[in-house]
């Protein structure tokens, strides 16, 4: 996956994972990665948006909820508990993309 904008800095480029994260809320949410030197991730998730990303294992996806003015940090999630794996590859931690699919349809 290229990172046209901001892609990771050369040093992590061994440990990088794909992610999803998928706001199930209602409101509008700011997904921001703050803890990896030199690079900034910061994407805007709407309700029910998917948002698909590489970033490095070690790595955590802040969530911010509410207005711009008064954004409430609501959630700090391990990338490693985000990936996205095919079927033949199995990963204890991984929701396979089909089953994303079948968990969000139901909602």
């Amino acid at each position: 996956m290229s990172h046209i904008l901001d892609p990771l800095p050369l040093d992590n480029t061994n440990d990088e994972i794909c992610c999803c994260y998928v706001n199930s809320t209602s409101q509008i949410q700011v997904a921001r990665i703050t803890n990896v030197h030199n690079w900034y991730f910061e994407r805007v998730v709407f309700p029910g948006q998917r948002l698909i990303f590489e970033a490095p294992r070690y790595s955590y996806l802040e969530i911010h909820t509410g207005l711009m003015a008064s954004s409430i940090l609501s959630d700090k999630i391990p990338c490693h508990q985000l990936i996205v794996v095919g079927e033949d590859e199995p990963h204890p931690f991984a929701i396979p993309a089909i089953d994303l699919d079948r968990q969000y349809a139901h909602q």
